[in-house]
């Protein structure tokens, strides 16, 4: 079940989340837990529907609202000030208080979580797994951005990520990220679908963004998005809600 939530934030203000739950009574350890992370477009349908895929699944799953400081146009230029530099700032604050305030419920077990991005979300994603958070178990990085720096993700956990091969922008970062994984030895799963484009795996209207942004080939694209969510949802079976 899908419900509104308020995240507390260490400044005594709180952020806008939605949160879903799997049916049923939680296990005597809690459930595992996910951390959702949106794409540039915010809280859009589609990413409230991956929080319901992950609580279909057993997860525990919430989404905070990164653009609700302030008006949406401030945060959104924060934000993407934030992405291009690759260095989260507050974003990486806000989802390290999501992280905190899903480890704190008593139906969550805190050792027990992962964290999923898109788009920009997915740059923030694994930026933030990169910071070795406790209880963060696995990440799933979909057409985000990779640094050049592959020391920059030593110490990230165990990551999954799917990427567009008829991607311009981020296709690249697709390879850039498999052979960071592959050099510093990192367990992963990292795979460029060659028919896809941008924004795959989730069935987003943005009409203006495939016009403006032609050479990300914008849409979703049913078998690699089928695919790619089967890959992501093994690999956290694997090593999130397995790993009591």
């Amino acid at each position: 079940m899908r419900k509104d939530v308020r995240i507390s934030l260490p400044d005594a203000s709180s952020l806008a989340g939605t949160l879903a739950l799997p049916g049923g009574t939680a296990p005597a350890a809690g459930w595992p837990g996910v951390v959702v992370v949106h794409e540039i477009y915010g809280v859009e349908p589609d990413m409230l529907d991956v929080v319901d895929l992950f609580a279909e699944r057993g997860y525990a799953a919430v989404l905070p609202d990164l653009y609700s400081h302030g008006t949406r146009v401030g945060c959104l230029s924060r934000a993407m000030h934030q992405f291009v530099t690759g260095k989260p700032g507050r974003p990486a604050a806000d989802i390290d208080a999501t992280r905190r305030w899903l480890a704190g419920r008593e139906d969550v077990d805190a050792d027990r979580l992962g964290v999923i991005g898109f788009c920009m979300g997915g740059g923030f994603a694994l930026a933030y797994a990169a910071s070795a958070p406790p209880g963060v178990r696995a990440a799933s990085v979909n057409y985000g951005a990779v640094p050049h720096d592959r020391e920059e993700l030593r110490s990230v956990c165990p990551v999954v990520g799917s990427y567009g091969g008829r991607d311009q922008g981020f296709g690249p970062h697709g390879r850039r990220l498999r052979e960071h994984m592959g050099a510093l030895g990192i367990e992963h799963d990292v795979e460029i679908y060659p028919d896809a484009g941008h924004s795959f795996m989730t069935d987003g209207h943005h009409p203006v963004a495939k016009l403006a942004l032609f050479p990300l080939r914008h849409g979703l694209v049913r078998a690699a998005a089928d695919d790619a969510w089967q890959r992501t949802f093994d690999f956290f079976d694997k090593h999130v809600a397995n790993h009591a």
